[in-house]
């Protein structure tokens, strides 16, 4: 929903570091036209405050504790369509950016954008256009270019196995897969443990090439 014009674009800024954060939020509510209505400083708090305050545009952080930007990004999305979200992170690569885009977020920046670029970007969020950094648009098109990726052969995975096995490729440690989830962190040991043994595993890193290689085996968020 693009906000009208009598009125400012009101924003909710989201990032664990409190120095980034609160500089985040000087600067852009020095705008005239952006209201900075709450921060948050982590994942849940921000979905609490996009509830609280209905904003034009959530600023995300991706790596955050207790749910991340991306789970954060979706159930903001699921419930609020008509708030943006734009993704500003350290992060700039093909996992975090896949996994903010799947999520629903509009654009993505990472934080090396300037005062400048970030406050085009919110302004152009907020008018219901998706924003994407020239690197992130490179990274895009680099993907879309590769080969198709493999079938995922059948390792007799669950579900829920192929779900976490997913979100291990997206690059989610397990206290963030368990928060993604609502799950236990031991639940999460447990699935690992299933579907490594079934997939003939011997390191996170052989499951994290696992999950990139195979269609079946990316995470649904």
């Amino acid at each position: 929903m693009t906000p009208p014009p009598d009125r400012p674009i009101t924003l909710v800024v989201a990032d664990d570091q409190a120095t980034v954060r609160e500089a985040l939020a000087v600067m852009l509510d020095l705008a005239e036209d952006v209201d900075v209505v709450a921060t948050a400083t982590n994942g849940a708090e921000a979905v609490e405050a996009a509830q609280q305050h209905r904003p034009d545009v959530v600023l995300m952080d991706l790596n955050m504790p207790v749910l991340d930007g991306a789970g954060a990004t979706a159930r903001i999305r699921e419930t609020q369509p008509e708030t943006t979200v734009l993704v500003l992170t350290t992060f700039d690569d093909d996992a975090s950016i896949l996994a903010a885009l799947q999520a629903g977020a509009s654009g993505y920046l990472t934080k090396e954008a300037d005062r400048t670029t970030i406050l085009h970007a919110v302004r152009t969020a907020a008018q219901g256009q998706a924003v994407l950094s020239p690197e992130v648009q490179r990274r895009l098109l680099a993907l879309a270019a590769k080969p198709a990726p493999r079938a995922e052969p059948d390792l007799g995975l669950t579900a829920r196995e192929r779900e976490i096995l997913g979100l291990i490729g997206d690059g989610l440690r397990n206290p963030e897969i368990a928060a993604r989830l609502v799950i236990s962190e031991a639940t999460v040991k447990t699935h690992i443990n299933n579907l490594f043994a079934k997939a003939g595993f011997h390191s996170r890193a052989d499951a994290v090439r696992y999950a990139l290689n195979h269609q079946n085996g990316a995470s649904p968020h």
